[in-house]
């Protein structure tokens, strides 16, 4: 966590050491819960460590116990108590009154204006969260939509695009706020630096990059250069054109999309789904 967030280590042991728990409430809109899972695989600190040392998970309706007015009445709970971080994932949806997504009989388009009205900052976690994502796609038949267009004046809005979100990531974020009572520097898009900054295949950070200077660029997928570990952008990689720390942040603690073979689609990129298709074409 030091190293994503180039803070140091005495610093946020001090700060995860302390007497204090983040709430947070999760909200969620149309979406797969790959945002969750994503979190779920978050290390360093790990989701235990996570729920029951760094934050209070006041509201997550799948990873929490209490279900029906249960779940509801923890919500409004904390959010009458405040002090808590929104935490959104999935599209929200805003044709007919936003009637195509409702969770215990609220409009995921009213639940996202309520909760992030009262919330220190709203965290848009995942493409669907920043822009609407696959279900803001042509011809976007609900007009699906991100937090900001859902509540055009939110407040301390931090988008962190990917389909899904690095969990570590997301758990940086968090910690940050923590260690230094402030949100990460943020760019022009309301994106933190430390993790959507950078090219993923510029300078050298992609480790097919040496192979793209070399000129060994596969040409089909399982030729001799593929199956060596050479570079992908003849076969459709948005890694060149894509702002993102998945070089260095991977998933599960070793892996990523150009680390397996397959190609970067650019998943940070705002409107990805129907910028980038088709996905597997230079």
């Amino acid at each position: 966590m030091a190293a994503a967030l180039a803070l140091p280590v005495h610093r946020i042991t001090r700060a995860l050491a302390a007497d204090r728990r983040l709430p947070v409430v999760w909200l969620s809109g149309q979406g797969c819960t790959g945002d969750t899972e994503s979190l779920l695989r978050a290390v360093d600190p790990d989701v235990v460590s996570l729920l029951f040392d760094v934050i209070s998970l006041d509201h997550h309706e799948t990873l929490m116990v209490a279900a029906g007015r249960a779940s509801r009445q923890a919500l409004d709970d904390a959010v009458e108590a405040g002090g808590y971080v929104c935490v959104v994932e999935g599209a929200i949806p805003t044709a007919d009154g936003g009637v195509h997504c409702v969770v215990g009989g609220e409009t995921a388009l009213s639940l996202v204006r309520r909760v992030t009205a009262g919330a220190l900052f709203t965290v848009a976690a995942g493409s669907c969260a920043c822009d609407g994502g696959i279900a803001a796609a042509a011809p976007n038949p609900t007009r699906a939509t991100g937090v900001a267009g859902a509540v055009p004046n939110v407040k301390n809005l931090v988008r962190m695009p990917g389909c899904p979100v690095n969990g570590v990531n997301l758990v940086a974020a968090l910690v940050h706020y923590l260690t230094e009572d402030a949100l990460p520097p943020l760019d022009s898009r309301g994106r933190p630096l430390f993790a959507y900054q950078s090219r993923i295949h510029g300078n050298g950070r992609c480790e097919r990059f040496d192979d793209l200077r070399a000129g060994r660029r596969a040409k089909a997928w399982g030729d001799e250069i593929h199956r060596t570990g050479g570079c992908l952008m003849d076969l459709g990689c948005k890694g060149p054109s894509t702002y993102a720390n998945c070089y260095q942040r991977n998933w599960n603690e070793g892996s990523w999309p150009v680390g397996t073979g397959s190609v970067c689609v650019g998943c940070t990129t705002s409107g990805f789904w129907d910028a980038n298709t088709p996905f597997f074409k230079p």
